[in-house]
């Protein structure tokens, strides 16, 4: 008797095993594996060949117990309930994703690691495609269930298949051609929106594509076809093997795509594709002024939030999402990630829970020549945030930065940011209060805010400190003057810092005494005032592309440049 490792089902043959993981493969996907039916052999196969490849060289035709009637047991917790090795590293993983100590399972192998990447890694290098067997203790047979199989030849096993195949060709042609028409459209979209070709070279080039396959191919299928048959002695008609060629131009895949009618042959229809077949969040019309025709776009953050971490390659990266116990602890003083600074750790939310850590940026651009006459006339204002979540490597790409909502610079002098990010504020109340429900994890997932990366003046227009930065307090850091920023060298220890406690104090008085502001605050923060766990006074940190790329760098620059040309011509006059 032979039991099924995926679902249990009994058989008596193996014969009647191996068509049935024919089956459980058609059912669960190409991207299936088969699994070995033999007794502490671990391997694992994509395709049928290559199972038939392995039975013969490495399981000759013998009596054999079944793999599927056997428990596994845990050798880190002692876990004993696992009745299939899928579930057996489901649990080991998990093990991993806690930060726990593992040791490879398989016999002659003594690796360990505590990360989840490296042991996947390592098992596939080391363990995939060779008869492996688990170390003792770890993999036991049940008795009740596992009998002597008879005995049955590769060969056998071949001819008593023929039959399955005729009804499995059908559903199996059918995933190729969606997977092969998916992949297409995956290779298009990258090159419109990463590469940034045109529509137009994008439809030349399909229609030459087209042309290649649909007409130009025909004569060269019909020549092979023609040289097959009779290289192996057939008879056959000409006008048939002419209609065979032009049947599999017609049916290929590639062509059925991009062909004239194809889901991929025009820009209107590779878009409404992308939107059925891609995850592809929609930006919303916000309407700021209905009678002078004044609106901004926005894409919801909690949308695009459940897309990404709805992968699990994402989902796996994230720190502080995956267990509850998974926690990021400060351990030493050395700071490599935001993880390790105190803001984080005195965060209630982030620090406390499994949460969800984003980082708003904000700046502006031109979308026109900025030295022509239209300069600033359509300047664009874009939010964007990334999820903090992730190592700081991941965080570096372009691909890791998501648009969150894009408006007119001159609407948002007009109607000010509190107008403008009414929408991004009902998501993060959303997110913080209610959180958003991960299907990966099976769980609701709250978060919030860390910071708001942004110039000095969208700092202080969002945080409600003063603008002017030629007034007395123009620094959102310290409540220090003007005048004692180029007078007091050691200033760490004169300027006294602001604190939560202190610019709650500077707002209570400015609402007693009705002032207009005081130490340079002027209303509470557009964001503190609805979110509960962002705190204004380390929310906003320095900015190093306008403070040093764009500020300090380039005045210091100028300074040593003019000093070096004044040393030079001073020289040459000597």
């Amino acid at each position: 008797m032979w039991r099924c490792k995926d679902c249990g089902t009994t058989l008596t043959k193996r014969s009647e095993l191996l068509k049935h993981y024919k089956l459980i493969h058609r059912h669960y996907g190409r991207g299936h594996s088969y699994p070995c039916t033999y007794l502490n052999c671990a391997c694992r196969f994509k395709t049928w060949n290559a199972l038939l490849s392995h039975l013969s060289r490495n399981h000759p035709a013998q009596q054999a117990v079944s793999k599927a009637a056997s428990t596994f047991t845990c050798h880190i917790c002692g876990h004993n309930q696992l009745s299939t090795e899928r579930e057996y590293f489901q649990h080991i993983y998990q093990h991993l994703k806690n930060k726990e100590t593992v040791t490879c399972v398989f016999q002659n192998c003594e690796y360990k690691t505590n990360v989840y990447e490296n042991f996947k890694s390592h098992k596939y290098r080391k363990h995939s495609g060779t008869v492996n067997t688990f170390k003792p203790g770890i993999s036991s047979v049940d008795e009740s269930c596992a009998s002597v199989a008879s005995d049955i030849s590769d060969v056998e096993i071949i001819e008593s298949d023929v039959n399955l195949n005729s009804a499995f060709d059908n559903g199996y042609s059918e995933n190729l051609e969606k997977d092969i028409e998916l992949k297409i459209a995956s290779v298009l979209l990258k090159l419109e929106h990463i590469f940034l070709v045109s529509n137009a070279a994008v439809d030349e080039l399909l229609q030459e594509l087209n042309y290649l396959i649909g007409s130009v191919s025909v004569a060269i299928t019909q020549k092979t076809i023609s040289q097959v048959l009779q290289d192996n002695g057939c008879q056959f008609d000409q006008s048939v093997v002419e209609k065979l060629a032009s049947v599999l131009c017609e049916t290929n895949p590639v062509k059925k795509a991009i062909g004239d009618k194809g889901p991929l042959s025009s820009p209107w229809r590779r878009k409404a594709y992308y939107k059925s077949h891609f995850k592809v969040v929609e930006p919303v019309e916000y309407i700021l002024d209905r009678k002078n025709n004044k609106s901004f776009q926005y894409i919801s953050i909690l949308k695009s939030l459940q897309h990404i971490l709805d992968c699990q390659t994402i989902l796996d990266q994230a720190v502080n999402l995956n267990t509850v116990d998974n926690q990021p602890q400060k351990t030493s003083v050395h700071y490599k990630t935001i993880f390790d600074g105190d803001f984080f750790h005195e965060n209630g939310l982030l620090s406390k829970q499994e949460s969800i850590s984003l980082i708003l940026y904000i700046d502006e651009f031109e979308i026109c020549n900025p030295l022509g006459t239209s300069r600033r006339k359509h300047k664009i204002c874009g939010l964007y945030w990334v999820l903090g979540n992730l190592p700081p490597g991941c965080n570096s790409a372009l691909t890791s930065i998501y648009l969150a909502a894009l408006i007119k610079s001159n609407d948002l002098k007009c109607y000010g940011y509190e107008k403008v990010l009414k929408p991004v504020i009902n998501d993060l109340v959303i997110l913080e209060q209610s959180g958003i429900f991960l299907s990966k994890l099976g769980r609701t997932v709250k978060g919030t805010v860390q910071c708001v990366v942004v110039d000095n003046l969208g700092a202080h227009s969002i945080a409600g400190f003063f603008e002017n930065f030629s007034g007395t307090y123009v620094c959102r850091f310290c409540t220090a003057e003007t005048s004692e920023f180029q007078t007091i060298e050691v200033r760490s220890e004169v300027f006294t810092l602001r604190t939560k406690d202190i610019h709650a104090d500077h707002l209570r008085i400015i609402e007693e005494n009705k002032w207009p502001s005081y130490y340079g605050v002027k209303s509470k923060c557009i964001l503190s005032k609805h979110l509960s766990h962002f705190d204004v006074t380390t929310g906003f940190p320095p900015d190093v592309v306008h403070d040093l790329f764009e500020g300090i760098v380039p005045f210091e620059l100028a300074l040593c440049l003019n000093l070096l040309i004044k040393k030079s011509i001073s020289h040459y006059v000597h």
